[in-house]
């Protein structure tokens, strides 16, 4: 899976994966990035299939979704 988000100007970002509980169970991206349009390849061998969520979280900004993994 391919998660894509645009950042207007340079900060840290933040995006994890939770399962339908709450507890995080990936990081993908927790560090510094410049403006830009990005793509992330998220990998979800070892999960099961269910409902996930992903939190995006930049500098003013937050944003969840939800997904669902079928295998």
């Amino acid at each position: 899976t391919k998660i894509s988000f645009a950042m207007p100007k340079s900060g840290f970002v933040s995006l994890k994966i939770y399962d339908i509980l709450g507890k995080e169970v990936r990081t993908l991206v927790n560090e510094d990035k410049p403006a830009g349009e990005y793509l992330v390849d998220f990998n979800a061998s070892g999960l099961q299939s269910g409902v996930y969520f992903y939190k995006l979280e930049t500098d003013g900004f937050s944003q969840t979704m939800r997904m669902l993994l079928i295998k």
